[in-house]
């Protein structure tokens, strides 16, 4: 599994701010090692933020997104004390999970 993604959930007059920080190498499979070979793709495809089990944000990722994507985005309706639950899953089926608790 992957290391633990940075997660950040603040509300503020109604608006809660997400801001993800994702580990993850994201390997677009067009670079060459130092013996000549392609390093095949590896990268983050979905991207999904939810809410009370309603999804809040969605994302499909391509291999052109930069190494350890960050994301920062806006919804209304939480509270503080509320969880925000961020997943990511990448092209090899690699996924993870992480959790924020409202601020």
């Amino acid at each position: 599994m992957a290391d633990p993604m940075r997660v950040r959930a603040i509300e503020t007059a109604g608006i809660t701010e997400v801001k993800i920080l994702m580990k993850h190498d994201m390997e677009t499979g067009l670079r060459k090692d130092a013996a000549g070979k392609v390093i095949p793709a590896h990268f983050i495809q979905n991207v999904t933020v939810k809410h009370k089990d309603k999804e809040v944000f969605l994302a499909q990722f391509g291999p052109s997104i930069s190494k350890d994507p960050f994301l920062s985005f806006k919804f209304k309706g939480a509270v503080k004390g509320d969880k925000v639950n961020v997943t990511w899953l990448d092209n090899k089926g690699d996924s993870r999970s992480d959790e924020a608790t409202v601020a």
